[in-house]
């Protein structure tokens, strides 16, 4: 019996999918696959019931964004879940390794891997950032304490997912990540990377880059005023500004997270001093991150 699952989520990418489940069904790690469509037009649903009856199915009605996660997590019945994108494949015995890392040690709610992006399979630029994150963490954690992640390329214990009742539907889609990072990390769970778990990346064509670099601005802005104590959350908010293209799309992203303000402020917690010594610490490498430029 597999001790974790792998979820997928899509919309309209048939073709990548369908060569993304052709990998994923046959690594030897042997997980089972929820699939969640994201209501595609484009016979998503229909091509993967007739070819990969293995893979258990659910049709959205509507394009639910990362909230499609936490409906597969539903399902799930082994005690860890590996996200994967439908553009993204782990590599063979990845998926066991966190399996074994998250056995090992019960207070991680999280393991992250290293990304390679293909056809070249070299490092994402974000890869360095984990590898050398300078968060502070326990003597006991394998590998080094993150306060952010990469849904595609993580690996959670489904307690801890659900603990904080996974991804926001506020946030829908776009830098999701950060603001499950920082609840996990505000009740006491750690997050850390393994050099040991490779995914894959083909990075699709069929995006909206324009769209999904708004919705990035919007979340990092709302994660930023509903987590971070207010003088770090303006700060930060200038320093996201200033590293955007000065135009619509950037404006239209700021209209939105500003239309956001009543409810962000009714559900305002801000973390503890701790994980806001840890955010503190990564900011330098933010700054010079070639992985956070909001462009496209």
């Amino acid at each position: 019996m597999s001790r974790i699952t792998v979820v997928v989520i899509t919309h309209n990418r048939r073709d990548q999918l369908m060569e993304t489940l052709a990998q994923m069904t046959k690594l030897p790690d042997n997980a089972p696959i929820i699939l969640v469509d994201n209501a595609s037009r484009d016979g998503t649903a229909d091509a993967v019931a007739r070819s990969f009856p293995e893979v258990e199915l659910i049709r959205a009605d509507r394009n639910l964004g990362s909230v499609a996660r936490n409906h597969a997590v539903g399902r799930v019945r082994t005690p860890y879940v590996a996200f994967c994108d439908d553009d993204t494949r782990w590599q063979a015995g990845s998926l066991e390794h966190a399996a074994d890392v998250l056995d090992s040690y019960p207070g991680l709610a999280s393991v992250t891997g290293k990304c390679l992006v293909e056809p070249g399979l070299t490092e994402d630029p974000l890869t360095p950032e984990l590898r050398y994150s300078p968060v502070s963490g326990p003597d006991w954690l394998p590998g080094p304490a993150l306060l952010g992640i990469m849904a595609g390329l993580t690996a959670f214990r489904i307690a801890a997912f659900t603990e904080v009742g996974g991804f926001s539907a506020r946030m829908w889609l776009g830098g999701e990540e950060e603001l499950l990072a920082l609840d996990l990390a505000a009740r006491g769970w750690w997050m850390c990377w393994d050099e040991e778990i490779v995914v894959h990346h083909a990075p699709s064509e069929v995006r909206d880059s324009r769209r999904r670099r708004q919705l990035g601005i919007r979340n990092t802005l709302w994660t930023l005023w509903l987590r971070r104590p207010l003088r770090s959350a303006l700060r930060r908010s200038v320093a996201v500004l200033r590293s955007a293209p000065f135009d619509s799309a950037t404006a239209l992203a700021v209209a939105e997270a500003l239309r956001g303000l009543p409810w962000v402020l009714r559900e305002r917690a801000v973390v503890p001093p701790a994980v806001e010594a840890g955010l503190v610490s990564l900011e330098e490498s933010q700054r010079q991150s070639q992985a956070r430029r909001y462009v496209g």
